[in-house]
């Protein structure tokens, strides 16, 4: 299943966003409002005003409910949490064809903070994931000393390592030498 290019989007948004917690990447990778200003224009995050503590502070809370979904185990437990998320939203779906981009679907309200502009993007994007039957697509790095989320948009689902680092490398090349010693 293929998901349009703003839900798309907005999933790498969402995984590169719980990725940034220090829970997960060990050290704070949205340490400041200069990196979060840093986060919002390498993701070409639109109607985004000027950013305070304040967006930050919400953008940090934000990232463990959203990581929450990737760690549901079913699609019931999913969709709560995508629900309960969404119920925080001020959702004002508008149609847009900003920055080159073909018409798509904003969903968060025009002058929203940024935490409320990801929280409804984000929440839209799962929900789609999840009503379209793929929500085993979203999941945990299978590394075992890494906790980074990812979306698997892979045909036959068999994507099983981050992006991030080079965890399906390492443990590769680890498999490869304890074969290689066991055959020595």
């Amino acid at each position: 299943m293929t998901f349009s290019h703003d839900v798309q989007n907005s999933l790498s948004i969402v995984v590169d966003l719980i990725n940034t917690d220090p829970a997960i990447a060990g050290q704070e990778l949205l340490p400041d409002v200069d990196a979060l200003r840093a986060f919002v224009a390498e993701h070409v995050i639109s109607d985004v005003g000027e950013l305070n503590a304040s967006d930050l502070r919400h953008v940090h809370a934000l990232r463990p409910k959203l990581r929450e979904i990737f760690l549901a185990d079913t699609t019931e437990e999913a969709s709560a949490l995508v629900n309960d998320l969404l119920a925080k939203a001020r959702l004002c779906p508008r149609l847009t064809d900003h920055d080159g981009y073909n018409w798509h679907i904003h969903y968060f309200a025009p002058g929203a903070e940024l935490a409320e502009h990801l929280l409804t993007d984000s929440g839209m994007a799962l929900a789609f994931v999840v009503v379209a039957g793929e929500q085993e697509r979203l999941r945990e790095c299978h590394a075992p000393d890494c906790q980074r989320v990812l979306v698997d948009l892979s045909r036959n689902r068999s994507k099983r390592y981050c992006d991030s680092r080079t965890c399906g490398n390492r443990l590769h090349v680890a498999a490869y030498r304890e074969r290689r010693r066991a055959a020595g």
